[in-house]
């Protein structure tokens, strides 16, 4: 069997493009601190935001409000406080924002601090996203069941209380619209096209390529998605993998291949520079790349198998990557593995129930997973042994047996950390 082409001929190409890829990229970093200090100048500065969030704070006898925004004018995410304890939430906010030099570039890039006034509040127009919200809030009766469906289906943020619950069952990866979503969302959209074209393809151009036709389609489809639920970074890294992977099997080459995310991982830095402190991003890009590893390394494995090590695998294998940051370890992690298996059935199934109005029929069953508590211990990773995990998992591209090193180690890093709660 003749092997697909690879992405690129040779070392010499790779290196050119990557080369090419640090002096556009610097460019653009370049441009957008230029707009940084022509930010931080500035005496104040009148912008419409998003609400993101909103949470209440005590301190010193007093009360006010955190808010976390958006200005899609600035293209900057921040936080400022208030004392008005009115839900802002759906409400079309006006601020008068005071920029300072304290905010370093760093902060401008991810989440910064900035203080700010409220000019005006006024009531939101109603657009689509808003009545489907409201649709989802209307079949449910339990807000954390309503947090739950709106976040999975068009990426509202989670409140800090349901948060921490979905970390302690390990299920953040469910819940943070991913790949995983879209991979789902585009079986749904190809087994109700597919069929549709085919008929019509048998009789006035059999000549066409469903592949092509109805892919085209499904990523239509599937882009307007993502620019409707405003573009996470994991959602936007995953379309443009399908975008670009589509492209690349239609021209035959090679797919599952780590120049290939390589490539991705470049094009996307170049098009948004801020996902390169991006931690959503960062993680996002790990799981895929554990993917391409599983697969690799078990390639020859039927599709259930491949199925059943990917779900495991990832979960092993991410395990030490995530503790670098997040320390929290629960019992109810070791659910993630099959809660992720049986969310490939759970998802679809709870789109079409909302579609028919119906959308509270599993609340119950779902209450009960977010009841579940188990004791917490944390665990925080060294920065070093995280260094030396990245070079053996790049490492385990080129040698079979440092993956078998790797995973080992993410093994009993994984019976380490659980086994602490029987001790």
């Amino acid at each position: 069997m003749l092997e697909r082409p690879k992405l690129f001929l040779n070392s010499k190409e790779f290196w050119v493009v990557v080369i090419l890829f640090f002096i556009l990229f610097s460019i653009r970093l370049g441009l957008i601190y230029r707009d940084y200090n022509k930010f931080i100048v500035k005496p104040f500065y009148y912008t419409t935001v998003d609400l993101l969030q909103q949470y209440q704070k005590h301190k010193d006898g007093k009360t006010y409000t955190i808010l976390r925004v958006y200005s899609p004018i600035l293209d900057l995410n921040f936080f400022t406080t208030t004392y008005k304890t009115d839900n802002l939430i759906n409400k079309r906010v006006r601020l008068k924002l005071f920029p300072s030099k304290r905010i370093g570039f760093f902060d401008y890039l991810t989440t910064a601090y900035i203080s700010s006034e409220i000019n005006s509040i006024s009531p939101k127009a109603n657009n689509l996203k808003s009545i489907i919200l409201q649709d989802i809030a209307e079949q449910h009766t339990q807000s954390i069941i309503i947090e739950f469906y709106q976040a999975i289906f068009l990426a509202k943020p989670l409140s800090k209380k349901f948060r921490k619950q979905v970390s302690m069952l390990g299920i953040s990866h469910l819940i943070a619209l991913s790949g995983f979503h879209l991979a789902i969302l585009s079986g749904i959209l190809f087994f109700l096209f597919q069929p549709l074209y085919r008929i019509v393809q048998q009789r006035y151009f059999p000549y066409r390529f469903d592949l092509i036709d109805v892919g085209f389609i499904v990523l239509f489809i599937l882009g307007w998605y993502v620019w409707f639920v405003d573009s996470p970074a994991s959602l936007l890294r995953s379309y443009m993998m399908m975008v670009v992977g589509w492209i690349v099997v239609i021209m035959g080459i090679e797919l599952v291949s780590f120049e290939f995310l390589i490539t991705i991982i470049m094009i996307l830095l170049l098009l948004i520079p801020k996902l390169s402190i991006s931690l959503a991003f960062w993680f996002s890009i790990s799981g895929v790349f554990y993917i391409f590893l599983l697969i690799k390394r078990f390639n020859n494995v039927n599709k259930i198998w491949m199925t059943l090590i990917i779900s495991f695998g990832i979960f092993v294998l991410m395990l030490p990557l995530i503790h670098l940051i997040f320390p929290t370890v629960t019992t109810l992690q070791l659910y993630s593995p099959f809660l992720s298996l049986g969310f490939t059935l759970f998802y679809p199934l709870s789109i079409g129930l909302h579609i028919l109005g119906i959308g509270g029929v599993l609340d119950n069953w779902l209450m009960e997973l977010f009841r579940l508590s188990s004791k917490t211990i944390e665990i925080l990773l060294p920065w070093y042994y995280g260094i030396f995990y990245i070079l053996l998992s790049i490492g385990a591209i080129f040698s079979k047996w440092l993956f078998y090193l790797l995973f080992l180690i993410a093994t009993i890093f994984m019976s380490y950390i659980f086994m602490g709660f029987m001790l």
